[in-house]
């Protein structure tokens, strides 16, 4: 149990069955594939088609079965796409896509300025790719531009949940409307599969992205995985703090490490924060500095004048990190984190339809429609409940394996990069916190 000089602490949670990842064999033929369909079939019981490790493949074009009224005659025509830039003007017209019987509603910052406008724009193309993979008469789509603005966003995502008509919901991507609707009571809402950005997750409210509780945890694993077993966490003290020490722990727990001691800090007290870790540790194998919204500078100035990284000690960074640019003293350190270029099997045919290049936005929002997609097959338009989206096996993606948790949070594997020369070397093509 780590030492704790903070109060309130979560309890820790107990590491969670999970699949291994897919076979190298079957990644190389997914990435090959041509015609994509997406299967994210949640309960082996039900859809019967889960892969040999347990976690359901996403990218079997082969796993999706065409609805009933289609089985014995031509398949869905794939919806019409046109080449478009992202970064220019926001779609006009009908934006409700398929003919299918779940209904799925979809708020994007569509006409939003800037770079919130443009990643909008990106997850409305991926959103009309995966429905061009999948078939269209499987769901009916519909996309609701929230213009960015928060309050309009809380307002659309309310309706959405309380109108009776959407059987899941994906987006919003403004925190504090994900946030608005996490604090919402009802047993009876449609899930969210929430696309804001460092967004935590709740009861029905699925945080989509990568936490940077996530990223701690998956980088302490691995280097756990590597002998390491005495860890100091560092985390700025706020709202988040429990959740990622827990989370590290946890991950820490499944290699026989632990974390001797958790140190909250804040943006001016860095080099006291690594002054308590010397007399209160000795000889840690890795130290683990998460930085929330803040830049992670001043507490790693101080761990550099300790000799830290070294020989005898890892510093392990987290997702947050690359938020600022790479700064001189994350030389050495690990982080795990999505690879920001890789969109896996969708990346080729995606670049192929719209003319630009893929990002994780593009990934993330592909596979939420995707997952919705899939479950409408396999399950039904009633099949969206917490048995199926908080399948424990998890599910595979564009983005790589990922599974929701019960308290709303996500947990997922990813690359495990090492930073040299002021670039992310990759370290190990995918490990995981659980």
């Amino acid at each position: 149990m780590a030492k704790r000089v903070w109060a309130g602490a979560n309890a820790l949670v107990r590491p969670a069955q999970v699949a291994t990842p897919a076979e190298p064999g079957r990644q190389t033929h997914f990435r090959q594939s041509r015609t994509l369909a997406l299967a994210l079939i949640a309960v082996a019981a039900v859809s019967g088609c889960q892969s040999k490790s347990g976690a359901s493949d996403v990218l079997d074009p082969s796993a999706i079965a065409a609805p009933a009224s289609q089985a014995s005659g031509q398949p869905a025509a794939p919806a019409q796409l046109t080449a478009s830039s992202a970064a220019t003007a926001a779609p006009k017209g009908n934006l409700t896509l398929g003919t299918g019987a779940t209904k799925i509603t979809m708020l994007l910052p569509l006409s939003a300025s800037g770079s919130t406008g443009e990643n909008g724009r990106k997850m409305y193309d991926a959103a009309r790719l995966a429905m061009s993979d999948l078939g269209d008469r499987l769901v009916t789509l519909t996309i609701e531009d929230t213009r960015g603005d928060s309050s309009l966003a809380k307002d659309l995502a309310v309706k959405a949940i309380t109108s009776g008509g959407a059987k899941v919901v994906i987006g919003p991507a403004e925190l504090t409307a994900a946030q608005h609707l996490a604090k919402l009571s009802g047993t009876t809402r449609p899930p969210v599969l929430a696309l804001a950005d460092n967004f935590a997750g709740g009861p029905g409210v699925y945080s989509v992205r990568l936490s940077e509780a996530d990223s701690a945890a998956a980088g302490a694993a691995a280097i756990a995985g590597k002998g390491a077993k005495k860890f100091v966490l560092m985390v700025p003290a706020g709202a988040n703090a429990g959740a990622i020490e827990a989370r590290v722990a946890n991950a820490l727990s499944i290699y026989g490490a632990a974390l001797a001691v958790t140190l909250p800090y804040s943006a001016s007290d860095g080099a006291k924060v690594v002054s308590d870790m010397g007399s209160l540790v000795e000889a840690p194998d890795a130290v683990v500095v998460a930085s929330s919204d803040g830049s992670p500078i001043a507490v790693l100035s101080a761990l550099k004048a300790k000799g830290i990284p070294g020989k005898a000690v890892s510093l392990i960074g987290t997702n947050r990190w690359l938020e600022h640019p790479v700064d001189a003293l994350y030389e050495g350190a690990y982080i795990a984190t999505l690879d920001q270029s890789e969109t896996g099997p969708i990346a080729d045919r995606f670049k192929a339809t719209y003319n630009y290049q893929p990002d994780v936005n593009v990934a993330y929002a592909y596979d939420m429609v995707a997952l919705t997609a899939g479950i409408a097959s396999s399950v039904g338009p009633n099949g969206f409940s917490k048995q199926v989206l908080e399948n424990a096996s998890g599910f595979r993606g564009s983005t790589g394996l990922f599974r929701f948790r019960a308290d709303g949070s996500s947990q997922r594997s990813m690359p495990f990069f090492k930073v040299e020369k002021g670039q992310l070397k990759l370290v190990e093509k995918q490990t995981a916190g659980f």
